[in-house]
């Protein structure tokens, strides 16, 4: 009899446990991030009264006779699942839709989080302002080419200097398309574009093409020629890929027949010397109004960061007051394979454990890592409704165990009082 007694503290104590971990998860209902708990009990060890025995030629079959001896509490799982989202509107937050943890830092640590609250500090760097915890993940170069092989440390973290940041682009490339009258007997079309050098400072081209009759020199095929040059200013440039300026011929179905780049040289004053490749290949000699034009230049003028956008992949772009836009870096994100075996450390933060596996490190939306989004939190995962209904069975739980070790009471008080 004093075994169910003990049976019956076994319960309580198993239930004061379930108890709380559902007091906690109710706690954390609002908290970003947080992963609710799950108990699970357990029989204790059985008293065997008569083990089985198999059947012989006289009986049959005996199956053992065993009295538990109580509960005890098998797990504590984290549930780590999906908590819904919920709009900030803010560009620094950040959600995992799917499996995955953002990686934070605090210098010589890194630790896992699904709380994903981050703001800038006065460095620019992203950082999770209740703890000042540094995110991770991949810096671009000056190219804005990220090294996703690149083994991650605790230095390696996002940083967006807005205001402070400029970039600058020389002019490597153009692009000239467009159509040369080719019923003007003779005439001039003139066009501009404007380069830039190392120091972001501008550079007006202007290009002149001159219809002129056809030079003993022509390609076979040639029906046609334009000559050309290019000033800025008052001063001529030449083609550094030829003697001069080489005219454009064209056939007798208005095609360009020399279509080699133009390569421009410049020297600026202060600035390293600008070379300029003009693609000419897409013009033309058809019948009607000359069009030629620069479509495109590859460089830009000086510029600071004034914002920026964070892709579901995690690519941080920094956009800049000159119309451009930079690869600044790339969040990183990690996926075990038993995210419930993490250890939580408090602070919505967890760090691996044995049983966890080991951190597969890499970008968002690949290898089973969730995509990001932007302006969202991830909220608690609690389900209150269920949360109350186990408070009830708990509470059940517990007052049935009270009640066991109330009535072996009574009885043992029966059984002493039969001395009287």
């Amino acid at each position: 009899m004093l075994q169910a007694m003990f049976a019956g503290v076994s319960g309580l104590q198993a239930h004061q446990i379930k108890l709380d971990v559902i007091g906690n998860n109710i706690a954390n209902v609002d908290t970003t991030g947080f992963k609710a708990g799950r108990v699970t009990f357990e029989d204790q060890l059985s008293q065997t009264l008569r083990y089985a025995a198999g059947p012989n030629a006289t009986l049959g079959g005996q199956n053992a006779k065993q009295v538990g001896l109580g509960v005890t509490l098998g797990a504590v799982d984290t549930l780590q699942t999906q908590g819904n989202l919920q709009s900030t509107g803010k560009q620094t937050d950040l959600a995992i839709q799917g499996g995955g943890f953002f990686l934070v830092s605090n210098g010589s640590d890194v630790s896992y989080t699904r709380d994903g609250s981050f703001d800038l500090d006065s460095e620019g760097n992203l950082v999770n302002p209740s703890n000042g915890l540094r995110l991770v993940g991949y810096s671009a170069d000056k190219d804005g080419k990220i090294d996703l092989t690149k083994a991650l440390d605790n230095s390696s973290t996002i940083k967006i200097p807005v205001g402070t940041l400029t970039a600058v682009k020389a002019t490597q490339n153009a692009n000239l398309q467009g159509n040369l009258n080719a019923t003007a007997p003779a005439g001039t079309w003139t066009t501009s574009v404007k380069v830039f050098d190392s120091l972001g400072v501008g550079h007006n081209l202007t290009y002149k093409f001159t219809k002129s009759a056809l030079d003993a020199t022509a390609p076979a095929g040639a029906s046609s020629q334009w000559g050309w040059a290019v000033t800025e200013g008052t001063s001529p440039i030449t083609d550094s890929t030829t003697s001069g300026n080489s005219p454009l011929y064209f056939d007798t179905k208005g095609a360009l027949t020399n279509k080699a780049p133009i390569t421009l040289n410049l020297t600026p004053i202060g600035a390293d010397p600008l070379s300029v490749n003009v693609d000419i290949a897409s013009i033309s000699q058809l019948a009607g109004d000359s069009s030629v034009t620069t479509i495109s230049q590859d460089g830009f003028p000086v510029g600071t960061l004034q914002t920026f956008a964070i892709t579901p992949n995690g690519v941080v772009s920094g956009i800049f007051n000159n119309g451009q836009t930079q690869v600044l870096g790339q969040v990183a994100t990690a996926s075990f394979s038993n995210p419930a075996g993490l250890e939580k450390l408090g602070e919505n933060l967890f760090r691996v454990s044995s049983n966890s596996g080991l951190p597969q490190v890499g970008a968002a939306a690949q290898n089973g890592r969730g995509k990001i989004s932007t302006g969202y939190t991830e909220m608690s995962n609690v389900d209150l409704a269920n949360e109350f209904t186990n408070m009830i069975i708990t509470q059940r739980g517990f007052q049935a165990n009270t009640k066991i070790i109330s009535t072996v009471d009574e009885m043992m008080q029966e059984i002493i009082n039969l001395k009287r």
